[in-house]
C-alpha cells in the first residue's frame, strides 16, 4: 500500500512540475527543431546518459571552439567552410572522425602546396609514404572499425576485402616428386600393406 501511495504522489508531483514547465515556455515545433539542430552542430547533446558527457566532451576535435566562431560574420564563416571543403578538411566519416583528405588523399593532393607534400612525420616517413600505407590498409580492411573491440573492417566484413596473400602450397606433382627423390636417397622407408 505504501508503494502505491508513493507512486501516486510521485506521478502527481511530476504532472505538476511538467505543467509549470510547459506553461512558462511554450515552444513551437520549429523552435524545438532549430534548438536540436543547433545542439547537434555544437555537440551539446548528451552522448553518454550515465556520465552526462556531451558529444563535444567526448569528441572535441569534431566541433569548432565556441570562442573561435563568435565574432565572425556569416560571409567569413561561409568562406572558411568553402576553403575547408576544397582542402578536404571536413569530417567525412562520422564514426571514425576521419577527414575527407585522409580518406581520399588523391582527390586533394593538387590543392596542397609542394611544401606540404614534402613534410616528414615524426617516425621518419614522408607524408606520401604514410598516405600509401593508409590507402593500402583501407584496401585490405586493416583499419580499426570498432573502437571498443578493436575489430578491423576485414574481420567485420570479410567478403568485402581480398584474401590475404597465403604461402603457395605444393602441387600434387611436386609432392610426388619429393617422395620419389626421398625414396631414391633412402631417406624414406615406408611400406604400404
Amino acid at each position: 500500500m505504501n508503494a502505491t501511495r508513493f507512486s501516486v504522489i510521485a506521478i502527481a508531483l511530476a504532472a505538476l512540475t511538467a505543467g509549470q514547465a510547459f506553461a512558462d515556455a511554450p515552444k513551437t515545433r520549429e523552435q524545438v527543431r532549430a534548438e536540436l539542430a543547433d545542439a547537434q552542430r555544437n555537440g551539446t547533446l548528451i552522448a553518454d546518459g550515465e556520465t552526462g558527457a556531451t558529444f563535444r566532451d567526448l569528441f572535441p576535435g569534431q566541433y569548432p571552439a565556441a570562442a573561435a566562431v563568435a565574432g565572425k560574420s556569416r560571409a567569413e564563416v561561409q568562406a572558411e567552410l568553402r576553403d575547408a571543403i576544397a582542402r578536404g578538411e571536413v569530417i567525412a566519416d562520422g564514426q571514425t572522425g576521419a577527414k575527407a583528405n585522409e580518406l581520399f588523399p588523391a582527390a586533394y593532393a593538387a590543392v596542397k602546396s609542394p611544401a606540404a607534400k614534402a613534410e616528414v612525420v615524426a617516425q621518419g616517413k614522408t607524408r606520401e609514404q604514410v598516405r600509401a600505407e593508409l590507402a593500402e590498409a583501407q584496401r585490405n580492411g586493416d583499419l580499426i572499425a570498432d573502437g571498443e573491440t578493436g575489430a578491423t573492417f576485414r574481420q567485420l566484413n570479410p567478403q568485402r576485402y581480398p584474401a590475404h596473400d597465403t604461402v603457395q602450397a605444393k602441387t600434387r606433382e611436386q609432392v610426388k616428386q619429393e617422395l620419389v627423390e626421398a625414396r631414391r636417397k633412402g631417406e624414406l622407408d615406408i611400406t604400404l600393406n
